[in-house]
């Protein structure tokens, strides 16, 4: 919350807020370290008794509609049934995304001057070296 502030703007704030509040700041300083408390306690509170009433384990990160939907309303076959199609595509596009990153490579290292079997203007005797083969997670 405060990345942004320096050191003197913080000593400029605490000063400011000393000649707001004078003798009172440590009474207010209590009163929001209370008002944090109660928020926690009505936010767990909340979410043990959405729990309760739908009779499973909930937390505060289960509550984005995704992630509920996922975790409550979907067995592992519904979601396999979800995936199935999409992970063709997946695999598709990942051979995809592979090939055009090896005929890059090879246009790259054809392109450079500095490796011996690069090809320049008349010379095509020597032939381009075998690029290695990338999978997916090296790439990204």
């Amino acid at each position: 919350m405060f990345e942004n502030l320096n050191v003197w703007e913080v000593g400029a704030l605490l000063l400011l807020a000393l000649l707001i509040f004078g003798d009172r700041l440590p009474a207010v300083i209590s009163d929001g370290l209370r008002m944090v408390r109660n928020l926690r306690n009505m936010a767990r509170n909340a979410t043990t008794d959405l729990s309760k009433e739908l009779g499973t384990d909930i937390q505060l990160e289960d509550l984005h509609p995704k992630a509920f939907i996922r975790k409550h309303l979907l067995s592992e076959e519904d979601e396999q049934a979800i995936r199935k199609p999409l992970q063709g595509m997946y695999d598709n596009l990942r051979a995809d995304v592979a090939g055009v990153q090896d005929d890059l490579k090879e246009v790259a290292t054809a392109a450079d001057p500095r490796t011996p079997g690069s090809s320049r203007a008349g010379d095509t005797s020597a032939p381009a070296p075998t690029p290695r083969s990338a999978n997916f997670d090296e790439v990204t």
